[in-house]
């Protein structure tokens, strides 16, 4: 596998850390359990299901394809637990460990996933009236290896 490539996918972790940092930043606690009745899934839920897709995602990388299905902890540390994972991922992908599983099956199973999630969390945010602004995210300060919790401000927001 060419650098660049390792190098696209940390840059892609980096994008998930930015667009997740703010779908879940600064919301209330009570944001955590806001769910439609007709749609159990609720914010902490989605977290959590979004870090054991990187925990997976190391897993599988190190050739021990393992999944954990995790309870949601509590909201900060459900929040804490998504840039650790991040991190261990991103981690792992800066080291000159091998990759023990194709690098496109590691973008289309756990990361494309976890976009989507973080998308749910950006929309029920809104619906839950936890308003988060609109912003152009080609123009934003996204950087491989910038994973956690401390993001650079948004350049263009809407």
């Amino acid at each position: 596998m060419s650098a660049s490539a390792r190098q696209l996918l940390r840059h892609t972790l980096a994008t998930v850390a930015y667009r997740g940092s703010k779908a879940i930043q600064n919301a209330p606690d009570s944001f955590a359990q806001y769910g439609a009745p007709e749609n159990p899934q609720t914010p902490a839920k989605i977290l959590a299901h979004i870090c054991d897709l990187y925990d997976w995602a190391l897993n599988m990388a190190k050739g021990t394809p393992a999944w954990n299905d995790s309870k949601p902890l509590a909201w900060s540390e459900e929040i804490a637990r998504f840039h650790r994972t991040l991190k261990a991922f991103d981690d792992y992908l800066a080291s000159d460990q091998p990759l023990q599983s194709p690098l496109e099956k590691l973008f289309q199973g756990p990361i494309a996933d976890s976009l989507t999630h973080i998308g749910q969390l950006a929309m029920l945010r809104r619906l839950a009236g936890c308003k988060i602004s609109g912003e152009n995210y080609f123009a934003a300060d996204i950087n491989a290896g910038v994973v956690g919790p401390d993001q650079p401000k948004p350049r263009k927001e809407f």
